[in-house]
């Protein structure tokens, strides 16, 4: 593909690292596009460096001197993994040390009230035509809600492929997933049919389309793209001025489908324990702490609790009565 083409003094090793890495099973497309960057700064920049050296990480993170520590991580991992790649050929690449940047900054999830969640949805339902972008008005409402009724990660969601979603049975089949781990997930029967009522509509405009949520070319929108969406239709709400808690993003409606499933299943008094194992599992988490996060966000659970609790404290503690009654 031209527009991928590598041009710079390294960029015969860019593309055997990436091909070694799509060998082992990873798609390595997001990496592929920061490494893509990296080897046009090197060929305008260093065109007579044969290797990595501690200049162009200086001047690749100079690049975005405002950017995100966490963003600027994700810049600097695929290079790090380059330049071991690169000394395992005896090419003697500089290897930025670990502790730069600092720790990443963890995230607070915001949890949206059921008053938010319906005023954002019957939002991007009012969803404006756009000149530019032929497919926006009906990808916007239906790609959010499958965020949010399926837990997916943003960048799961976009990148589903026609092949990758059964319109008959509403099963999902997630391939290219945060540690590329591939899972399937199932729709609502309510979700399903929105699913194909949207199928129907966009199918007569691109006929022939690769992703199931298409640009107007027929590929993935960006993820950037998905995270301005949010905020121009969230941003405008009067929840948004008077929200409590961090700044609610995208990511968060990944976060309460499960605090929805873990509350749904407390208030039926099933046994969290076992089934935590399967919502795990659901959400693609390669460790089963990740799902225990979210168990600290389920502040709703807390009357729920008391009372359960309540007949095991009136057998055990004592009724304490006034000396003076």
């Amino acid at each position: 593909m031209p527009d991928k083409k590598f041009s710079s003094t390294i960029g015969s090793q860019i593309e055997a690292f990436i091909q070694q890495k799509r060998a082992v099973g990873y798609p390595y497309h997001t990496s592929e596009q920061i490494l893509l960057r990296f080897d046009r700064m090197i060929a305008e920049k260093f065109q007579q460096e044969t290797t990595i050296t501690k200049s162009m990480y200086s001047a690749w993170i100079e690049a975005s001197p405002a950017e995100h520590p966490n963003s600027l991580q994700r810049r600097l991992t695929p290079v790090r993994q380059l330049g071991k790649y690169m000394n395992g050929l005896g090419k003697g690449a500089y290897i930025l040390p670990g502790h730069i940047p600092h720790k990443q900054i963890k995230y607070e999830a915001h949890v949206y009230t059921q008053n938010e969640l319906k005023a954002f949805f019957n939002a991007i339902d009012q969803c404006p035509p756009s000149p530019f972008s032929p497919t926006r008005q009906y990808v916007i409402p239906v790609i959010f809600r499958v965020l949010y009724c399926c837990g997916l990660r943003p960048s799961e969601a976009r990148c589903l492929e026609m092949r990758d979603i059964d319109l008959k049975t509403g099963k999902i089949q997630i391939r290219e997933s945060k540690g590329w781990k591939e899972r399937i997930v199932y729709m609502s029967q309510d979700l399903l049919e929105v699913c194909q009522d949207y199928n129907a509509i966009v199918k007569k405009m691109l006929p022939g389309r690769r992703a199931f949520f298409p640009n107007k070319n027929g590929g993935c929108f960006s993820i950037s793209t998905l995270c301005c969406w949010f905020h121009e239709f969230w941003d405008r709400l009067p929840e948004a001025n008077v929200a409590k808690g961090s700044s609610p993003r995208v990511n968060d409606f990944r976060h309460v489908y499960a605090v929805d499933r873990l509350n749904r299943w407390i208030t039926e008094e099933e046994d969290i324990n076992a089934l935590c194992l399967y919502l795990s599992e659901y959400m693609g988490h390669c460790r089963y702490a990740h799902t225990d996060y979210y168990l600290s966000l389920v502040t709703s659970f807390y009357p729920e609790m008391e009372r359960r609790l309540s007949d095991v404290n009136e057998d055990i503690l004592p009724e304490v009565h006034d000396e003076e009654e």
